[in-house]
């Protein structure tokens, strides 16, 4: 009797040879084709910042355009060639660099279509997101992912955080709201949790400020309260970023996904299953 056969098409060759080039780094090849992604990547940054100044554009506006297609078409065979070649496409095209490798190239094919008419030359608008290519150099940085599992870590306390600052804002901007009053500038509320939101990160435009002694130490109190506010963030993060490169935090358990391993390791510390090799 004859095996069935399997109802998944098998892998075309060509796409697994591909797929380490574009995806991988350890080969010549892979090298090559990231060295000269980074060239090109930087190159089409430049023509957007040279773009932006009023002279050059007006004196080059045709030549940055035709460099602009070029990295567009570029760019465009690109990500075609991500999608052809990478094992899942669909789960490339939702990951972080698949939505930044769309966004570098979707929005001069929006502006082209769009931008034929005045009624929608807002659209132009839109060119801008193409400084979103700079977002790409991040997957050439090793220390990326160390980076990324650190914020990742960090993200509840820091919500958490948010959340009492939100609330000191609050209650520091409806209380000058009550001792300023609008004579003083503080018309709203909201207008007072602006003034605290300033005040609280340091910035200090200016603009809205205590007039009253009672206002003014108030003031006080939040600009000095400010810098430790600054500094808890920062701690955070900082020890989250320690204990991914103190660890190899690459090695993810595949049962409870846990991040953060020893180096030495061989099991998992919270659900004790046997961890990848490194």
């Amino acid at each position: 009797m004859e095996a069935p056969h399997s109802l998944t098409p098998s892998r075309a060759p060509w796409r697994d040879r591909w797929n380490e080039i574009i995806f991988g780094h350890e080969t010549i090849a892979g090298r090559l084709f990231d060295l000269i992604l980074l060239v090109v990547i930087l190159l089409s940054v430049l023509t957007v910042l040279l773009e932006s100044v009023r002279s050059i554009r007006e004196a080059h506006g045709q030549l940055l355009e035709i460099a602009e297609w070029v990295f567009t078409i570029l760019f465009t065979i690109e990500y075609v060639a991500r999608l052809a070649t990478a094992k899942d496409a669909t789960r490339y095209a939702r990951s972080f660099f698949g939505i930044v490798d769309f966004l570098a190239i979707g929005p001069i094919y929006l502006s082209l279509f769009f931008g034929v008419t005045h009624s929608f030359a807002v659209f132009r608008s839109l060119r801008l997101l193409r400084v979103f290519r700079v977002l790409k150099l991040t997957q050439f940085i090793g220390e990326a992912a160390a980076l990324r599992i650190a914020v990742a870590a960090s993200m509840r306390k820091i919500i958490v955080f948010l959340f009492a600052v939100i609330t000191i804002v609050v209650i520091v901007g409806a209380l000058m709201y009550q001792i300023e009053g609008e004579q003083n500038g503080f018309t709203s509320i909201p207008a007072a949790m602006y003034w605290a939101v300033v005040t609280v990160t340091t910035v200090g435009y200016g603009d809205i400020s205590p007039h009253t002694v009672l206002g003014r130490l108030l003031a006080s109190v939040l600009m000095i309260l400010g810098y430790g506010i600054i500094a808890v963030p920062t701690g955070i993060v900082s020890f989250e970023l320690a204990r991914a490169t103190g660890s190899s935090a690459t090695r993810a358990c595949t049962s409870c996904s846990l991040a953060y391993h020893d180096r030495d390791a061989s099991y998992c510390k919270q659900c004790g299953s046997l961890l990848p090799r490194p």
